[in-house]
């Protein structure tokens, strides 16, 4: 009884991960005006591999130095830095509602495809139905929270699905290393500190502009501490325990998160269908839970196969 609850601790890991990444949205809002949103996110996922590399040093080292792992390496290199430049833009283009929905929702679909071709791997028909699911609810929330802000539709849904395949496929790269044997901190950091050394260098050249003065240190240093260091830490635990299409499927509790401020602190309102939204997110995300909870017995093997 004791292991199961032990591995069963990778369901709230991945929704503690979900909770901080949904307060992203409503702190880079108190970023002082002017700020760029490339520039948010540039430094948001450039400082925050720093972090990570700083937490554990030599494991991470250890893992940048197997050469056959670089291949894997690179993937979800190239995922962070599509992810980090595209997301916020997206929301600017498209408005915060919209973008989220479509980055995150988009994500787990992204990540059953590069599962489907690197790891051979099909989704069980229920943890298929349990993603549609909660998919149709984050496209729910998203679209009816959309205040029509956006005057760029078609670059902001590239950027926004563009967004959502590098979220993708960093995910399923963290979940590979792990499945070679990488621990799930050494993994998500090797990651990201390979991104930094492509994203600090732009953000350099961009300037940080209005987010030098204190708030905009004060916002860029909670965003790479806990929505990005302390929950890549806690996505990569989970990620110990489950595929990634399923992992990012629980982690569209962010959405909720993210929604449920923006009402109680930046004011904004909602109608009936975006409450009916939520509700559909929450059945998706209990039916995911429920069959981690299963797949996760003594016996059961739930973390992808190297092929």
């Amino acid at each position: 009884m004791g292991r199961v609850n032990a591995r069963n601790r990778h369901i709230p890991a991945v929704l503690l991960a979900a909770v901080l990444w949904g307060t992203t949205g409503t702190v880079a809002h108190q970023a002082p005006s002017g700020s760029e949103q490339l520039v948010v996110g540039l430094s948001t996922f450039g400082f925050g591999g720093i972090l990570l590399f700083a937490l554990d040093t030599r494991v991470v080292l250890r893992t940048l130095g197997q050469r056959s792992l670089w291949p894997v390496l690179t993937a979800g290199t190239l995922g962070v830095v599509a992810y980090a430049s595209l997301y916020y833009v997206s929301m600017k283009l498209i408005g915060v509602a919209v973008g989220n929905a479509l980055a995150l929702g988009s994500g787990p679909v992204w990540a059953a495809v590069f599962e489907f071709f690197g790891d051979r791997h099909t989704p069980s028909r229920g943890s298929a139905i349990a993603s549609v699911i909660t998919v149709i609810g984050v496209v729910l929330l998203g679209t009816a929270a959309h205040n029509g802000t956006g005057q760029h539709p078609i670059a902001g849904v590239a950027c926004a699905v563009g967004a959502g395949c590098g979220y993708g496929l960093y995910s399923w790269a963290g979940a590979r290393l792990i499945a070679h044997g990488q621990p799930s901190r050494a993994a998500m950091a090797g990651i990201f500190v390979l991104a930094s050394v492509v994203l600090v260098p732009a953000l350099l050249v961009s300037g940080l502009g209005p987010l030098t003065h204190p708030r905009g240190v004060l916002v860029l240093a909670y965003l790479a501490a806990l929505p990005m260091a302390a929950a890549y830490l806690l996505f990569g635990y989970g990620l110990r325990h489950m595929d990634a299409s399923r992992a990012m499927t629980l982690a569209l509790a962010e959405p909720v998160v993210a929604t449920l401020l923006a009402t109680q602190v930046l004011g904004e309102h909602l109608g009936g269908q975006a409450w009916v939204g939520l509700g559909v997110i929450g059945v998706g995300l209990v039916l995911v839970a429920a069959l981690e909870r299963q797949a996760t017995q003594p016996g059961d093997a739930t973390v992808p196969q190297i092929v």
